[in-house]
């Protein structure tokens, strides 16, 4: 719809556009001719009236946005019928039209800044004890679509600039105006927005004004009322930290003395357990002493009997090793006996033995001499490799031999080592 608006209202401009030239082209003719009947009267009123008929539709079209509202106003008879929402709807051209109104939610704030630093209005007010006070405070509302022919036929316009800061304002006013400056700011602060904010629902109400949420951002106390309220918030902090310090000491006062009760206390105890214990120790070993007496008297018994039974084992060992030692000594007397015997009897056969090996010798030697010369070239061969012999044979050891062995001549021996 909105293009066919666009359409119809181009259309007609077109049409009036063309109407006046036909009446300018023929204007121009007739002030060249001086003949009027050149003037095509029927064409341009043929081309108004083709405008005419396309601008009435495209002006009785009107578009509401999306979270807009709006109301039909007549010239004739003002607000007609109730509100229109968005979309797109019909007017009767040249006699209503709409007035829109935004219907989403809307803030309006003020600056607590005596000298405002934007363009938000200041909002000054005046406690009980009559100092001033800045405020800043924003309102979030909404108008109510079910109200907008009221709001048209009987509000102001705009609401936002001549409605609203009048009642936030004074609302705040009047209720400020019960209060100290001390609670505006801290302890009664929200009390007192609330109060304002009952005050400012209920006066919009009235109007079509929904008043969602009113909130009070900050104070601006007056420049001296700040410091002497700093010196006092200092004061009371430094009260405070030494209530808090004196608190602490007590506290820990009371603490020793618990701690010094509970040692005494503990110490207490502990006597009379460790008294407890010493009797009862002292019990345990009377009632010991019952049993421990016969037991002792048995064991200085068995004592007395185990060094009897020591002595004559002693006793008995003595004679023991003493008959053992004169066995060994006959024993070592008939074994040193067999073995001089034993030592006679080998004597006598090793002789016999070596008086048969020397005869057994003599005889060989007698039948073979040159065995002398093998026996002495053995027992000489791991010292002596090369032997010379004189051949006139002085100063040999076996001169007589080896003469009767090589009839007087030399001999030389070589041990089988030489070369």
């Amino acid at each position: 719809m909105l293009a066919l608006k666009y359409v119809l209202l181009v259309g007609a401009l077109s049409m009036f556009i063309a109407a006046a030239a036909v009446l300018v082209i023929d204007a121009r003719k007739v002030m060249l001719q001086a003949d009027t009947s050149s003037i095509r009267w029927r064409l341009f009123t043929r081309y108004v009236l083709i405008a005419v008929l396309l601008l009435l539709p495209g002006l009785s079209i009107v578009v509401v946005p999306s979270g807009m509202a709006g109301v039909r106003v007549s010239q004739l008879s003002g607000t007609v019928g109730s509100t229109i929402y968005p979309g797109t709807h019909l007017v009767v051209p040249l006699i209503q039209h709409m007035e829109t109104y935004n219907v989403r939610d809307q803030i309006y704030s003020t600056n607590s800044a005596v000298a405002p630093k934007d363009k938000t209005p200041t909002l000054k007010v005046y406690s009980k004890e009559g100092l001033p006070l800045g405020l800043g405070i924003s309102v979030r509302y909404q108008l109510d679509p079910r109200r907008l022919p009221y709001m048209e036929s009987s509000l102001p316009r705009p609401i936002e600039s001549e409605l609203l800061p009048t009642v936030v304002a004074n609302a705040f006013r009047q209720t400020i105006s019960g209060y100290m400056v001390r609670d505006v700011f801290s302890s009664r602060r929200e009390e007192v927005r609330r109060a304002a904010a009952d005050t400012i629902s209920r006066r919009l109400a009235s109007d079509g004004i929904v008043v969602k949420e009113v909130m009070l951002r900050d104070v601006d106390l007056p420049q001296e009322y700040a410091k002497g309220l700093e010196g006092l918030l200092v004061k009371a902090q430094e009260n405070d930290r030494l209530s808090i310090e004196v608190e602490m000491k007590q506290k820990m006062v009371r603490a020793a003395e618990l701690e010094a009760e509970a040692d005494k206390v503990r110490q207490l105890k502990q006597s009379e357990a460790r008294a407890q214990s010493t009797v009862l120790e002292a019990k345990a070993q009377a009632d010991a002493m019952q049993y421990t007496l016969p037991l002792k008297e048995k064991q200085i018994q068995q004592s007395r009997l185990e060094a009897e039974a020591r002595k004559e084992a002693t006793v008995k060992g003595a004679e023991a090793a003493a008959q053992a030692k004169v066995i060994d000594s006959k024993a070592e007397l008939e074994k040193r006996n067999l073995m001089s015997e034993a030592d006679a009897q080998r004597v006598r056969l090793l002789a016999v033995a070596d008086a048969a090996r020397m005869k057994s010798e003599a005889e060989v030697l007698k039948d073979n001499p040159l065995l002398i010369q093998k026996i002495i070239a053995e027992r000489l061969s791991d010292k002596v490799q090369i032997m010379m012999v004189p051949m006139d044979g002085k100063n040999f050891f076996a001169n007589d031999v080896l003469k009767a062995a090589t009839g007087g001549g030399g001999i030389s021996m070589m041990s089988p080592n030489s070369r």
